[in-house]
């Protein structure tokens, strides 16, 4: 993956190659993807997005098309933002399938708030070391100010599930928040009190159930969901004249009753029944519990659906102060790293450790997937060691009986201290050598069973100075590159250079350099010259679609090859009678960064004729 230089730039091509706004209905992010519901999905899209620099990987599932980008998607999603306009909530939406629904809407609802859930759950992590430190310092205002400040979002979280709902729902956010605050008003908690001590309190003629609202999941979730259909049939009843008053009060009068009779009970128990049962599987075999969390969690990240098990630990937490699930989650999590850094212990080309190095660390704060996409699911072995791992060293913590006593919004290896309990000494000490138990066999494991690690020249590379003369990969007709019949190619979008229209099919290095990308589809081809340009020879107009077919490539990725070296080879006549255009951009992606002077603008070049010449350096305006 190449690193993201203009994040506005990235959005674009983004945006381009999804078919434009008009074919978002809606998008959203997680702590390392875009995640775009689309109308429909271009047959392209997938491959050529996933090309882009700053793109680690994109993932169709749950309905949506998943562009996972890593620790910068804030900046593209913001970038994304600025350009796409929000959607008439009137507008017709996409037939999807419900549990697809589901998975969009539990990721769109948790993904902005989980590092607010992460920072308390860290925060309630020290607290715990704090007092095991020192007990006397519980007694202290300082302990007992942090202390409630660590459970505050949670004790408001139906506050923080009306905001990011009433978002994806297309409500009014404030109407939203008002119902469910109203939810966790001291006053409610003080009735349900009652009639749990065996009053009855009913609403006109219905009966009130004991339920309690502080850190609930789905109550709220459900509340904005009604909320949004009942608010727009109101404003299409109501005159426009007194709407923005009586909207407010009859959706406050209307939904929080409905929800106190109906819904709140309703999906409070219909969280409380899937934890009930994954708790009696837990309680009747831990180790197969185990096993199947610390084993299959990561697969379930790679399609981006973990977001669905939340209400479930939610719910655990609020009905047991404790939850199994997250113990066993963090020593997956905790797997997985452990086999990026095993990749990096092993690989000997210094592109992949530190490709490896950068996604370990993401890995140690709980976000997996640039560890997954960039390395271990591409090496395939890894990605099955760290699993087994996870599987292994789950089981060991499930002897010791490890729990986590306070919520992980991020499991990793910082919130191995939510195990800690001054009731169960054995639960942290578990955590501890279950996670450890998974660092140790996933890094040998990865040793033994090894990976496809490319060489690399053992020369080093120059250092970024100096000119560079790029010599014809083709031979063909040169053209201006403003004449490519292709909008980002002739707006310079990835670079600039010049386009060849190919008279055989074949194409060579222009200059020495190292060989960064393969598509794929073996149509375009990624160079990095010793002077730091990074060239993309890209062989044809959406020939993408041909899926490789025709295309042969000579060399592999992290390949040195030094000027003339055959780097593809392409049937020419059977691309053209399949009715693509041949015109072949090459582009210095990086030509921002410097002076280009072109010897030929036009007319026949052969491979080894000067085309380009390069020298650091901003061109000048």
């Amino acid at each position: 993956m190449a690193v993201i230089r203009d994040y506005n730039k990235l959005a674009s091509d983004i945006l381009r190659e999804v078919g434009g706004e008009e074919n978002i209905n809606n998008f959203s992010r997680c702590a390392t993807r875009l995640r775009l519901v689309l109308n429909e999905t271009p047959a392209t899209a997938k491959t050529s997005i996933q090309s882009l620099p700053g793109v680690i990987a994109v993932v169709e599932s749950g309905g949506q098309f998943q562009v996972v980008i890593g620790t910068h998607v804030a900046d593209v999603f913001n970038a994304l933002s600025g350009m796409v306009k929000e959607k008439d909530s009137g507008a017709a939406q996409p037939k999807t399938r419900w549990l697809d629904a589901v998975i969009a809407t539990m990721s769109a609802v948790f993904a902005p708030i989980v590092y607010i859930l992460a920072a308390a759950g860290i925060l309630q992590g020290l607290l715990i070391l704090l007092g095991l430190a020192d007990a006397d310092i519980k007694t202290t205002g300082t302990f007992a100010i942090l202390n409630f400040m660590s459970w505050t979002p949670f004790a408001f979280l139906p506050v923080f599930i009306a905001i990011t709902a009433a978002r994806h729902f297309k409500c009014n956010p404030f109407i939203a928040v008002l119902c469910c605050c109203a939810l966790i008003n001291p006053e409610w908690t003080a009735l349900a009190g009652k009639i749990a001590a065996g009053s009855e309190v009913k609403f006109l003629f219905f009966p009130l159930a004991e339920t309690v609202y502080t850190s609930s999941v789905l109550p709220p979730l459900f509340l904005v969901w009604a909320l949004s259909w009942f608010e727009r049939r109101v404003e299409k009843w109501l005159p426009e004249v007194i709407s923005p008053l009586f909207t407010p009060l009859l959706c406050f009068v209307v939904i929080v009753p409905l929800t106190l009779v109906v819904i709140g009970p309703i999906t409070s128990w219909a969280a409380l029944g899937v934890a009930h049962g994954y708790n009696t599987l837990f309680h009747a075999a831990p180790a197969v519990a185990a096993a199947i969390i610390g084993g299959v969690w990561q697969v379930i990240v790679i399609f981006g659906v973990h977001w669905g098990i939340t209400p479930v630990i939610m719910a655990n937490f609020d009905t047991q102060g404790y939850d199994s699930f997250q113990a066993y989650q963090t020593i997956a999590v905790i797997g997985q790293m452990a086999a990026v850094f095993g990749v990096f212990i092993k690989s000997r080309n210094k592109a992949l450790k530190a490709t490896s190095l950068s996604a370990g660390v993401t890995a140690i704060f709980g976000i997996t997937e640039p560890a997954i996409y960039g390395v271990t699911l591409r090496f395939k072995k890894p990605f099955i060691c760290g699993c087994i791992g996870g599987a292994i060293g789950a089981v060991v913590a499930s002897l010791f009986g490890s729990l986590y006593y306070a919520y992980a919004a991020l499991p990793g290896l910082f919130t191995l201290v939510n195990a800690i309990s001054p009731d169960a000494p054995m639960s942290f000490i578990g955590e501890l050598v279950g996670a450890g138990t998974a660092i140790v066999l996933t890094i040998v494991m990865v040793q033994f069973v090894g990976f496809e690690d490319r060489q690399e020249s053992a020369e080093p590379a120059p250092l970024k100075v100096g000119s560079l003369q790029m010599l014809s990969p083709i031979k063909g007709e040169v053209i201006a590159l403003e004449n490519v019949p292709d909008e980002a190619f002739a707006g310079k979008v990835l670079g600039d250079g010049v386009a060849i229209v190919p008279h055989e099919g074949k194409v060579v290095a222009p200059c020495d350099a190292q060989v960064a990308t393969l598509i794929d589809t073996h149509h375009a081809i990624g160079l990095i010259c010793d002077n730091g340009a990074e060239l993309l020879i890209h062989v044809g107009l959406n020939t993408v679609n041909l899926q490789g077919q025709y295309f042969t490539p000579l060399v592999k990725e992290g390949d040195r090859v030094t000027a003339g070296t055959p780097l593809l080879e392409f049937d020419k006549a059977r691309i053209e009678q399949a009715g693509y255009d041949l015109t072949t951009p090459v582009l210095v992606v990086n030509s921002d960064e410097f002076t280009l002077t072109r010897h030929q603008s036009q007319g026949a070049v052969s491979p080894g004729m000067p085309l380009m010449s390069l020298e650091t350096g901003a061109q000048p305006a």
